[in-house]
């Protein structure tokens, strides 16, 4: 029934009753004499008051009820939850009610639904991503932290501590970092030999009506190492090019020149061209050397036997294995790595620590495998350790300086890390850490 309807008809029955009232009160009165007009009223409105109520109670009683079933819904709005619907009953006004509410319901869980998805989606980016994501509000409580940050600290399920007590242990370069109150570059030197860039990007806003902080922190020490490769490569094929073009006509010209020379020449004109040649070879060994570094393939990663590879390797170079080997197979390009490996066990056998002092190890665990290369010689200052891993940085009279050099860029190529530490009691330690095999 329409609400306007209602009204009307209670209208109109409260009209036939006040009249039926009021002929029963004209009656009856002559019966007790004259009353004051007052008095008739209010023996009017008794009379009438019970039906009336009676009436009103059964005849809005619909209306009540879709008002409830509507104050529910309400409520359950006021609670998150938009899984109830209202039936559709009562009055056309009632209906229209529940009609429009179920549609927002509907309307509310789709809408919900897809703000999860999207937090998903958000929260496998965050995870995953290789910056550091920290949120924290006003007490430096933190309020989100993503895996690489929990990497970095050491431990996981941060939310809920406080930034001040993560940072109670760290080094004094690391609480500069993530207390720094400007954007921009920040170096970390955490280990000897060891020393890392980070850019710092960082924002304040509300949520929840509280004021926050995020921190995002980039390690670019891989990236400036990419970009730094990159361009020494560019210099040595721009060289390399250049030094070719130069050499074969020299050559070409030196061995004419020496078909010229007959029995009676000159012998000091032989020595010359002995020389040349010589210089010339000397160079093209040189410039082949620096190709070696500019034009490193990328590697082919296969499951590699542990056992047979270290066989190989202490074919070439003697030192003693440190532990046991792992059982599982593990995953690079076995002629890359050899080369590596050859590499830091030449510069141990030449750093004057006794073949004895030299030793391997190789261990594994989930997130990929470490292998470390010691010696006991002489070790190095803390500028070469500095500069060890850069191209042309050599502290031998005969070195090239692309020995490390071409160390670093195998190993990155890998997606791994080397580190070069001096050791306590003397000696160097050079660890190599490659990640198993993706997927």
């Amino acid at each position: 029934m329409s609400l306007r309807v209602l009204l009307v008809l209670m209208s109109l029955l409260a009209s036939l009753l006040a009249a039926a009232g009021a002929m029963a009160i004209q009656q009856v009165l002559p019966t007790f004499g004259p009353m004051p007009v007052w008095v008739q009223l209010l023996v009017l409105v008794s009379l009438l008051f019970v039906p009336l109520v009676t009436l009103l109670f059964y005849l809005t009683r619909p209306l009540r009820q879709g008002l409830a079933s509507l104050e529910a819904g309400v409520l359950n709005f006021s609670d998150s939850d938009f899984s109830a619907s209202l039936p559709v009953r009562g009055s056309p006004e009632i209906k229209a009610l529940s009609v429009h509410y179920n549609q927002m319901a509907v309307k509310l869980r789709q809408e919900r639904y897809t703000l999860h998805q999207r937090e998903l989606i958000l929260d496998k980016v965050i995870q995953n991503s290789p910056v550091m994501v920290l949120l924290t509000d006003q007490e430096r409580r933190v309020i989100l932290a993503n895996r690489d940050t929990e990497r970095f600290f050491g431990q996981s399920q941060l939310e809920g501590l406080s930034l001040d007590s993560l940072l109670q242990n760290q080094p004094d370069a690391v609480s500069t970092l993530f207390t720094a109150q400007q954007d921009g570059l920040y170096q970390l030197k955490l280990t000897e030999g060891s020393s890392d860039t980070y850019h710092l990007v960082q924002g304040r806003f509300q949520l929840h009506n509280r004021p926050h902080r995020l921190i995002l922190i980039r390690c670019l020490t891989r990236e400036l190492a990419r970009q730094e490769a990159a361009a020494w490569k560019k210099v040595i094929r721009v060289i390399s090019h250049e030094l070719n073009n130069s050499l074969a006509p020299i050559s070409s010209m030196s061995h004419s020149g020496r078909s010229l020379l007959d029995a009676h020449s000159d012998r000091r004109l032989q020595r010359v061209f002995n020389t040349i040649e010589e210089r010339c070879d000397s160079l093209n060994r040189f410039i082949q050397g620096y190709a070696t570094f500019a034009k490193l393939p990328a590697p082919r990663p296969e499951a590699v036997s542990w056992t047979e590879f270290i066989q190989g390797l202490s074919a070439q170079y003697g030192f003693k294995l440190d532990g046991t080997l792992p059982g599982q197979p593990g995953w690079f390009d076995p002629s890359q790595l050899e080369r590596v490996l050859v590499n830091l066990l030449k510069n141990a056998a030449e750093s004057g620590s006794e073949p004895a002092e030299i030793t391997l190890s190789v261990c594994t665990n989930d997130s990929g495998v470490q292998m470390v290369v010691r010696d006991r010689g002489s070790g190095m200052n803390a500028a070469v350790l500095d500069q060890a891993l850069l191209p042309f940085y050599s502290t031998k009279h005969q070195g090239t300086g692309l020995g490390l050099a071409l160390c670093r860029e195998i190993v990155e190529a890998h997606g791994g890390q080397i580190q070069l530490q001096n050791r306590q009691g003397g000696g160097l330690k050079a660890a190599i850490w490659l990640p198993g095999q993706q997927g």
